[in-house]
């Protein structure tokens, strides 16, 4: 059977969306008139620095000053109970249309593992930004060289072989191993899995080998791949990535698997319609910029830009479908 987690997705499509404006919330800044830089935009990320929330956050919001879309963006970090600490703020500041914050399918996963009271679809939907491949990483000195490697010794002992992410059970590195565990025979079970806040804190975990291997997106581990202190032992989506490019998928590897992961942007509810549409404008100029290609290039990251109500639609199936799944595995 192929575990394929499409479910999880949507197809993608660059929506143009006219230029940024001003709103209620948020001011347009040109010395007096409209259609300069946004002002007073304020990006929340729900875990610790260093993660994937955090590298697409402050990536999007450099941009932004770049390019004049936006300037003086705040990019903070709330962290805690896998994202839903962040959420209940999000959902808390109802009108606020100065804040957003990055997220993605781990906190949909956690705002049932955790017994949120505040879930995503009680929030402002503004953009799906990106999809990541999800990797199986390894410290240099790992004894695994590739993936069948880790599944020999990992079939042969459970409990001995530690996986290790950067999400809350329910999120994306915790459904990684999951489901690889199952593809390979593996009860999922019966994996020893350690959460983590956000890839900065699984990391130094992962380096520290604490943890026998990784399941993160891709990017989380770039600058620690090309420095050789990490190895790639397979990636998890249909097609190799480009800044990893000898790290097989698991589909070559000879496991029916594929697995992406995807992040977005969501606002507090009740923010007017014309905040709304400042934000959908501001990350419409990034989506359009040559930066942002580049950005995409370099941290192996699949565009996979969609706003307003159909993200919206998107993030009420996905919040349907993650919650069914958690469900089946007793986690919800």
């Amino acid at each position: 059977m192929k575990f394929h987690r499409r479910a999880f997705l949507s197809a993608a499509a660059a929506v143009p969306l006219a230029a940024t404006a001003s709103a209620c919330g948020m001011t347009a800044d040109d010395g007096g008139g409209e259609g300069g830089p946004l002002t007073g935009l304020r990006i929340m990320v729900p875990n610790s620095p260093g993660g994937g929330y955090d590298t697409t956050a402050r990536s999007i919001a450099r941009i932004m000053e770049d390019e004049k879309i936006a300037k003086a963006v705040e990019v903070f970090n709330l962290e805690g109970a896998g994202g839903t600490v962040g959420l209940q703020r999000v959902v808390g500041e109802e009108g606020n249309g100065e804040l957003a914050m990055q997220m993605g399918l781990g906190v949909v996963g956690a705002s049932y593992t955790q017994n949120s009271e505040a879930k995503l679809t009680g929030t402002t939907p503004i953009a799906k930004i990106v999809e990541e491949s999800g990797a199986i990483v390894v410290p240099v000195n790992s004894p695994f060289q590739t993936i069948d490697d880790l599944v020999a010794a990992w079939s042969a002992d459970l409990k001995g072989v530690t996986a290790g992410g950067g999400s809350s059970p329910g999120g994306p590195d915790h459904l990684l191993p999951m489901q690889l565990a199952k593809a390979v025979g593996i009860d999922p079970a019966q994996v020893n899995y350690v959460s983590y806040d956000g890839g900065g804190e699984l990391l130094p975990a992962l380096l520290g080998e604490k943890i026998s291997f990784g399941a993160s997106g891709v990017g989380e581990f770039i600058d620690q791949i090309e420095a050789g202190q990490l190895r790639v032992l397979a990636v998890s989506g249909a097609e190799r990535v480009d800044v990893v490019p000898d790290a097989p998928t698991f589909v070559e590897s000879g496991i029916d698997l594929e697995f992406t992961n995807w992040r977005g942007w969501v606002a507090p509810p009740g923010i007017s319609d014309a905040d709304r549409q400042s934000w959908i404008d501001a990350l419409t100029a990034v989506h359009e910029s040559a930066a942002w290609q580049e950005e995409l290039d370099k941290q192996g990251w699949i565009d996979a830009f969609v706003t307003g109500d159909d993200f919206g639609a998107f993030l009420t199936e996905q919040d349907a479908t993650v919650a069914a799944t958690l469900q089946e595995l007793g986690l919800a």
